[in-house]
């Protein structure tokens, strides 16, 4: 593979700026640094959401996902995330204990516009909310109270050029490596592939919640 020419690489805002030229009106105006009861539809309809955090190892963005209206709206200006069994790497976690800083970007199944909103989230262990967010008679470990700063639509153009929601573009999970195969792989066959993946679906079935 031949190595990339950065000849052109764009270095400066004057550069940027002469490429894309200046934002569109609406572009400014749909953000607000509260959750507008319009806003408020979105999240609340919302089954899976992207969080990203920036730690002292770099950034990381991790999926969310439970019934749409999982994330809670507390106020205009504070949301509600439960945190719900993982695999305990805890990056997004480590990385609001250093830095608070926190982006997420709602996704709507058949809807072509996002929603993103900017914030500073904690972490609690309160019992009182994570008793709220009980699900299959599971709590969270813990819930993120993010404190919101921007919010605002993304347009439908990414969406509709990936055509996600086409399910004519669906892709055959058998056509990529299973997960099983990509830990035999990168474990040096330490792990069992065909193991591994005989076992997930029962594995996950036991611990979605």
């Amino acid at each position: 593979m031949s190595e990339i020419n950065t000849t052109h690489q764009v270095t400066s805002l004057e550069a940027l700026g002469a490429i894309y030229g200046s934002a569109a009106i609406a572009s400014i105006k749909k953000e607000v640094n509260y959750i507008h009861p319009h806003y408020r539809k979105l999240v609340e309809a919302a089954p899976f959401v992207v969080l990203a955090t920036c730690g002292p190892e770099g950034l990381d963005a991790s999926p969310r996902g439970d019934p749409a209206g999982f994330v809670r709206v507390h106020d205009e200006k504070t949301l509600l995330l439960p945190d719900r069994r993982g695999n305990n790497r805890l990056d997004s976690l480590r990385n609001i204990i250093h830095d608070p800083r926190v982006a997420l970007i709602f996704l709507i199944p058949g809807v072509s516009e996002t929603l993103r909103i900017n914030g500073e989230a904690s972490i609690t262990t309160d019992p009182e909310l994570l008793e709220q967010f009980s699900l299959a008679g599971k709590l969270p470990s813990s819930v993120l109270i993010v404190k919101v700063k921007k919010v605002f639509f993304q347009c439908s153009r990414a969406i509709l050029r990936s055509r996600l929601w086409e399910s004519d573009l669906h892709v055959d999970r058998g056509s990529l490596p299973s997960v099983g195969a990509i830990l035999e792989a990168l474990s040096n066959a330490e792990i069992d592939g065909a193991k591994y993946d005989s076992e997930l679906p029962e594995r996950v079935r036991k611990t979605l919640y």
